[in-house]
């Protein structure tokens, strides 16, 4: 089955971790309710910063965050540009509003990727 995958890579305070997994399982909801085919959230565990590149460099890692790695799977593009606007718009969504999401938005990034190879 091919799938199309959004993924994102994003700094979160670790006194904050807690808040972000409530945000992360409310918000992963929705996407499971508009279409989603799956919603997966992984926080660095063995990331070491690279001397060219790494997760930590990526997003200007400080001393008092992990990285969180995320990706959502959809059917196909199409879906994923019909149902993430479907998210955007739910009135929960909207309730978390960016004051109660704990990370730093402008250090995170995301992009949308096409499957190529599935085993």
């Amino acid at each position: 089955m091919s799938r199309y995958i959004d993924v994102y890579v994003l700094p979160v305070k670790r006194d904050k971790i807690d808040d972000y997994r409530r945000f992360a399982e409310a918000s992963g909801k929705l996407w499971r309710q508009h279409g989603a085919l799956e919603v997966i959230e992984v926080i660095a565990e063995d990331v070491k910063p690279g001397t060219h590149t790494s997760f930590p460099q990526s997003v200007k890692l400080e001393a008092d965050e992990v990285v969180v790695v995320s990706w959502i799977a959809f059917r196909s593009r199409e879906d994923r540009d019909r149902i993430n606007p479907l998210v955007m718009k739910d009135p929960l969504f909207a309730e978390m509003g960016p004051d109660l999401v704990p990370v730093d938005g402008k250090r995170m990034f995301w992009g949308g990727f096409k499957s190529l190879v599935e085993l």
